[in-house]
């Protein structure tokens, strides 16, 4: 029997995000496997909170039963002062997909503030909850957090069908996130423009409400290059539209400034997708050498020259496309994840008594 918690995520449930996913995903296993894991809804302006909101989110984890154990998002949770932290009586478990003040586009004053509120943050938690071994490195580096108190509980794949492609003379390249600043699209567009040569389409998966400015600046940059033939901005799509659009790829594009892990990578393993990405963050580790070819963020010329590769040769796309398959068919389950989750909140129910 698992303790009872209570998980207080911000904003809307349902987003298409790989936090919200993960977040979705975690408290359908738990209640399978017969855990109490309450859901309470939190403010939607994190991380960037109003000061009403940050007292509402307070008093509304204040009101939590004691008793419970607190899981809490660390899109709220890194933005909350310490302060008002201490004044709450139950365990608490920060649940961090990656650090807040990390985003890339944040100006220098944003991201500062919100390094050092995170910091503080993490000092009032009983224990951390990493979706990767890189996040939990970073808390443990340069967030002060102990290692003893981190556990890592990566993001779980549902076993899919291998990829189909898309079975046309151009190679669809397939990218999938929310049209922000993190994501690097625009180093994606910039590598694609010098490779227009080649025979290839792109089909960019994600939301395009996030950050319009981005998105406004993405378009005008697809324009300008005269991609706009090549180039599909598709917007969000539902689990089985995605589904769709992974099946019918032949190449997993991904080219973040950082990730905390990167469920769209695995994703794309799990159907023997051969990969092209960035090493930011924990993108270097979620995808093996021998499933993709990987570069550093923001170099677009290297970007350009691995896609060129992959595009261009097509042993070297099988030979990725099945070290990929196989990779993914050992990736973690969601069920897995689940039980690392729950072991947490358990232990910390114990420690407290």
């Amino acid at each position: 029997m698992y303790a009872r918690a209570c998980f207080a995520i911000p904003g809307d449930l349902s987003t298409l995000t790989g936090g919200y996913g993960y977040d979705r995903r975690v408290m359908a296993e738990a209640e399978a496997l017969g855990a109490r894991l309450d859901y309470l809804r939190l403010p939607g302006s994190f991380p960037l909170p109003t000061p009403g909101d940050v007292e509402e989110t307070l008093a509304l984890l204040r009101a939590v039963d004691k008793d419970t154990v607190l899981l809490i998002d660390g899109l709220a949770h890194g933005a909350l002062p310490a302060a008002g932290l201490a004044t709450i009586e139950n365990p608490i478990v920060a649940l961090v997909h990656h650090p807040l003040g990390l985003e890339a586009g944040l100006d220098p004053a944003t991201a500062e503030r919100l390094v050092n509120t995170e910091r503080a943050a993490l000092a009032r938690v009983d224990a951390v909850i990493v979706t990767s071994e890189t996040t939990g490195e970073t808390l443990a580096a340069d967030f002060a957090v102990p290692a003893a108190r981190i556990t890592v509980a990566e993001p779980g794949v549902d076993a899919a069908r291998r990829a189909r492609g898309s079975g046309g003379p151009a190679i669809v390249l397939l990218a999938v996130g929310a049209i922000v600043p993190r994501k690097g699209f625009d180093v994606l567009v910039r590598a694609l423009a010098d490779l227009k040569d080649l025979n290839w389409r792109l089909r960019l998966v994600g939301a395009l409400d996030r950050a319009t400015d981005t998105v406004a600046a993405l378009r005008a940059q697809i324009a300008e290059n005269g991609l706009a033939d090549r180039v599909a901005l598709v917007g969000e799509k539902s689990a089985e539209e995605l589904a769709a659009e992974y099946d019918r790829a032949d190449v997993f594009a991904l080219s973040s400034h950082y990730e905390g892990y990167g469920m769209a990578l695995s994703e794309a393993m799990a159907r023997g997708l051969p990969i092209v990405a960035t090493t930011g963050g924990a993108a270097a580790r979620t995808v093996p050498d021998s499933a993709g070819l990987k570069v550093p963020p923001g170099d677009a010329p290297a970007l350009a020259e691995a896609l060129s590769r992959v595009i261009s040769e097509e042993p070297l796309r099988q030979r990725l496309a099945e070290n990929s398959w196989r990779a993914g068919q050992s990736l973690p389950r969601w069920r897995d994840c689940a039980i690392t989750v729950l072991g947490v909140l358990d232990r910390v129910a114990k420690e407290r008594k």
